[in-house]
């Protein structure tokens, strides 16, 4: 079973470009499954042995989410074990995932989206930076993912566009607001031309910062601003977009701008806050 795994990791960071993350988990959910069937030939695994292997998952308590991502790990590791001739019946045929529950996602009011941006106190050249990166993650929608990737040149000050590296290492351009670029243009003004680190945003050794550094961030500020304590660093792609709706986007703009392959990915944005929905019905409805 291990060689096999080895094969498709190997295909997918090899023909499929996947990114770090995906190669870990992939990894981890197939190795849970090599252990469960412990020494059962790979010729030998049928959809009973996977349906035993998914029940045990919902008695470890595993979320639905989880489970559902360990079985699109399956189903493309079978899928490529038969498309290479070392299987010839796939045992995901058939079975299907638990229905998930769908969730609007969690956004800021403008109004909170104010104060979580006005927080950071500027005087300093790390309120500097966590300014910068609030503005740049609310005014682009970018992820997380991207924003920690972003080198000095991949900003174009003067067409007001950022270049992108999203998931699956595609690069997309993305406009940033007047407001962003002069926070970003004050915050390397002040960290001095002694640095020569292409790096965008620095952390206190001069390294470049991790996902879990801005959510630390993120988190800090949230706390400084009094807003809402259920966000992330996440909510504020879904305030970018949700914001951008209201005020008469279009979905097709909007799936640009977020860099989704698929239009379906932006629907979960079409949803309204209870404000805009209850401003239509009261403009609309005739017994309102």
């Amino acid at each position: 079973m291990e060689r096999y795994i080895d094969k498709f990791l190997n295909y997918l960071k090899v023909e499929k470009d996947s990114s770090v993350h995906t190669l870990i988990n992939y990894s981890v959910d197939l190795k849970e499954l090599s252990l469960f069937i412990d020494s059962k030939e790979l010729k030998d695994i049928d959809v009973l042995d996977v349906r035993k292997f998914l029940v045990s998952l919902r008695q470890k308590g595993f979320k639905k989410v989880t489970i559902a991502r360990k079985m699109a790990c399956l189903r493309s590791f079978f899928k490529f074990l038969c498309r290479e001739g070392h299987l010839k019946l796939n045992p995901m045929v058939g079975l299907v995932g638990p229905k998930l529950d769908k969730k609007l996602p969690i956004f800021l009011s403008e109004e909170d989206m104010s104060k979580l941006l006005d927080s950071p106190d500027i005087k300093d050249i790390f309120g500097l930076r966590d300014k910068a990166i609030l503005e740049t993650l609310y005014s682009t929608g970018v992820r997380v993912s991207e924003l920690v990737g972003l080198n000095i040149e991949h900003i174009d000050f003067i067409s007001g566009v950022i270049r992108v590296y999203g998931k699956g290492k595609k690069e997309r351009l993305a406009p940033i607001g007047d407001g962003a670029l002069r926070v970003i243009k004050s915050y390397l003004q002040k960290r001095g031309k002694d640095s020569s680190d292409r790096i965008l945003f620095l952390n206190k050794d001069g390294r470049r910062l991790t996902d879990r550094s801005v959510r630390n961030i993120i988190d800090k500020y949230i706390k400084v601003a009094s807003v809402r304590s259920d966000i992330s660093p996440h909510s504020l792609r879904h305030s970018f977009a949700t914001h951008l709706l209201n005020r008469g986007a279009d979905l097709r703009s909007v799936q640009e701008l977020l860099g989704h392959a698929n239009l379906s990915t932006t629907t979960i944005y079409t949803h309204l806050s209870t404000e805009k929905l209850k401003s239509v019905y009261d403009q609309t409805h005739p017994r309102a």
